[in-house]
């Protein structure tokens, strides 16, 4: 089992002891990793606390689309989402 694997494994069990609701949460096959400069933390942190907000007006899926290729990253659409 991969470290990846293990944290999505481990975190998935945990979730679903929070909260009745969150009996059948799993994450999807894939994964994306992104690393951020600490200069940009405060940032990231204000877009994470408002993301519902934001995605009213994008839609976290197009908002990926549009960072991979602002990026150069190539991808599969066939494997982005579950």
């Amino acid at each position: 089992m991969t470290f990846v694997e293990k944290i999505k494994a481990n975190s998935s069990k945990w979730i679903k002891t929070r909260h009745e609701s969150l009996e059948n949460f799993y994450w999807q096959n894939g994964y994306g990793g992104f690393s951020v400069s600490p200069h940009d933390v405060d940032g990231v942190a204000h877009y994470i606390a408002n993301q519902h907000e934001h995605h009213r007006d994008i839609s976290f899926q197009d908002e990926y689309r549009k960072t991979l290729k602002e990026h150069g990253v190539g991808y599969d659409e066939r494997y982005v989402w579950d």
